[in-house]
């Protein structure tokens, strides 16, 4: 008798009518057989993005930032066809939900702007992706590579292996420093100052040597090497060399100029410390006598 009355107390709780939607009376079970079933679509999108479309994807060999946007919006259409079913199963009509989400969206407006903004934003980079996952950017001073598009941030994760979460809307609003967007490839700017007395037509040849031996330089567009400017103590060479990969520019430039400078002693070629003249002027020696008079 006591389990009896236990089991209808407990019934009698999950009955319990909170409010009404459209004349239709929300309960407690009410709300958990919803929140149950977002979680079922949840998971069940998940795991369709991850097994599933993913292994399509894979299996046509299309670009991993294109696959990203695929299941992210397959994963959105889930959940929004997982919201309206339901809403239906629990007995709400939606069509009174949007009259009443509809007087809602102007306060909730200017609460949540830049949430707004921010989902916008994100829509935006996964249809118009003037940024995609895997791509190589800058955030301020950092660079780092694009590892997650959500609903309202988007995370970066820097070379110190640090993951920056940037709102959407500055990637829209903003200017967005993409070294990967199009075409990967990009162009190193090497300086190097070489002594006066060098030979000239030596250090051309040397640098030419050391960055057409470089394998990982492009040889179309071909490299340039060139006498930039005449400084104070060099001749400041410049060489401009194109690499497939942005992800490894910092890589390349310490190996080429660890490469110039063995090829420099090599060929004896010095690379000069900056120099200065310094002129000193003699003191003028006073008359003695004449400082003691007007001190006196």
């Amino acid at each position: 008798m006591n389990l009896e009355h236990f089991f209808q107390q407990i019934a009698a709780f999950l009955h319990y009518k909170l409010f009404e939607l459209n004349q239709t009376p929300v309960s407690i079970s009410s709300i958990i057989m919803f929140v149950i079933l977002m979680i079922i679509f949840f998971v069940s999108s998940k795991a369709f993005n991850r097994f599933i479309l993913k292994g399509i994807t894979d299996r046509l060999k299309i670009e991993e930032g294109t696959s990203y946007t695929i299941r992210r919006i397959s994963h959105y259409i889930v959940m929004i066809i997982g919201a309206i079913i339901s809403f239906q199963f629990i007995g709400i009509d939606l069509s009174g939900l949007a009259v009443i989400f509809g007087l809602l969206s102007v306060g909730i407006g200017f609460g949540l702007q830049n949430v707004t903004s921010n989902f916008v934003a994100g829509l935006i980079l996964l249809f118009e992706r003037p940024i995609k996952i895997g791509d190589r950017v800058m955030v301020g001073d950092t660079e780092g590579d694009v590892t997650e598009i959500n609903i309202r941030s988007t995370t970066i994760r820097s070379l110190n292996n640090v993951s920056i979460i940037v709102p959407n809307s500055e990637f829209v609003s903003n200017k967005v420093v993409n070294w990967s967007h199009g075409d990967t490839r990009i162009r190193l700017e090497i300086e190097v100052g070489v002594s006066y007395q060098s030979d000239l037509d030596k250090v051309l040849r040397v640098l030419h040597e050391v960055v057409n031996e470089y394998p990982l330089v492009l040889k179309d567009p071909h490299p340039d090497v060139l006498l930039r400017s005449f400084g104070d103590s060099s001749w400041n060479m410049l060489i401009r060399a194109w690499i497939a990969d942005p992800k490894n520019h910092h890589l390349i430039r310490s190996e080429i100029n660890c490469a110039i400078v063995r090829k420099f002693r090599e060929n004896d070629i010095e690379i000069p410390f900056p120099q200065r003249d310094l002129h000193l002027r003699s003191a003028i020696t006073l008359p003695i006598q004449n400082i003691e008079s007007k001190i006196i």
